[in-house]
């Protein structure tokens, strides 16, 4: 399995999405899930450069995207802050905008579009691996 390097800033989301898109198409997923799978890496990637790399301007982002058998996993290490997946709340999505808390938002969207979410944290950086199996 490949794996890719980018810089951990913002304007290389469409290249990390385009990874993605590449992958699941060979892989024979639908358009659907296709644009499913991107959100749910630019959510990740977004995370990981905002909140683990706050601040750090010279930072990468370690990609993986691989099919096996009838699933694609897609992995993303870093070595920025760890971060604790089970602290975010589930966000109220019937509360009025005003009364929304700020963030956590993108945690839900990646439990929601794929089939499992893992997150581990070690010494050596932090492991987030995101799976999806062809419908």
């Amino acid at each position: 399995m490949p794996a890719y390097t980018f810089p951990a800033r913002f304007e290389y989301l469409d290249e990390i999405r385009d990874l993605v898109a590449e992958i699941a198409r060979g892989g024979g997923f639908s358009e659907k899930t296709i644009y499913s799978l991107q959100l749910a890496a630019d959510e990740a990637a977004s995370n990981i450069i905002e909140h683990a790399y706050e601040g750090v301007s010279d930072a990468a982002l370690y990609v993986t995207c691989d099919m096996q058998v009838d699933q694609i996993i897609i992995t993303m290490r870093d070595t920025g802050r760890s971060f604790n997946p089970t602290s975010v709340k589930e966000p109220n999505l019937k509360a009025d905008l005003t009364e929304r808390q700020i963030g956590g938002l993108g945690v839900y969207l990646m439990r929601k579009l794929m089939d499992s979410v893992h997150y581990e944290s070690s010494k050596s950086g932090n492991l987030l691996t995101m799976t999806k199996r062809r419908e």
